[in-house]
Order: C-alpha cells, then sequence, then structure tokens
C-alpha cells in the first residue's frame, strides 16, 4: 500500500464538546488524524479510505451546540462511526477523498 501523503494540514477533531487539535492527512489508502496532545484521549484516528462510505461538508460548534465554522467535514464509514474534523477548505478536501 502506499503511504505517501498526498495532502496533509492542522485540523480540528471534534467529538460533542471534546476537540483536538492535531494533524490531518490523507495517503492513498488512510486518512489519518495526529492529536498534539495524546493525553486528552482524542486520537490517533487511521481511517481506511476503501472503509469511508459518506463524506460531507458540516458544521463545528462550540460547547457542542452552537454553530461555529462551516469549515468541516463528517466522515461516515461502513460501520456507522462518523468522525468529525473542523478543517480549512472542505470542498477541497471532500473532492481528494472521494476519489
Amino acid at each position: 500500500m502506499n503511504n505517501k501523503i498526498l495532502k496533509s494540514s492542522t485540523a480540528t477533531y471534534q467529538s460533542g464538546v471534546a476537540k483536538a487539535d492535531g494533524k490531518f492527512y490523507v495517503t492513498q489508502g488512510e486518512v489519518r488524524f495526529e492529536p498534539y496532545n495524546e493525553r486528552a484521549g482524542l486520537g490517533p484516528y487511521t481511517l481506511t479510505r476503501s472503509a469511508i462510505v459518506k463524506i460531507e461538508k458540516s458544521v463545528g460548534t462550540g460547547a457542542g451546540i452552537l454553530p461555529l465554522t462551516s469549515d468541516a467535514i463528517t466522515i461516515t464509514l461502513e460501520n456507522e462511526d462518523t468522525y468529525d474534523f473542523i478543517i480549512a477548505n472542505p470542498d477541497e478536501w471532500i473532492r481528494l477523498l472521494k476519489h
């Protein structure tokens, strides 16, 4: 499997009210998120691209409810797990991940 990084960026993983800043990157076979502070318990996450069934724009929130930004994506896997990331230029990431 080719693990060459195709694109990377700083991102924020969001799970309800919990957030973690870190590095988000895509290789040919995986999507990875590595938090800057692993002690927070939010990552690292490795998502197999072949397991992704949906990727869509979403909304990053404050306190888990207040919309703060539309620069966010939600990745849904075959097992129905979802992962929310606040990331700049979400349309570019969606285009990349749909190929």
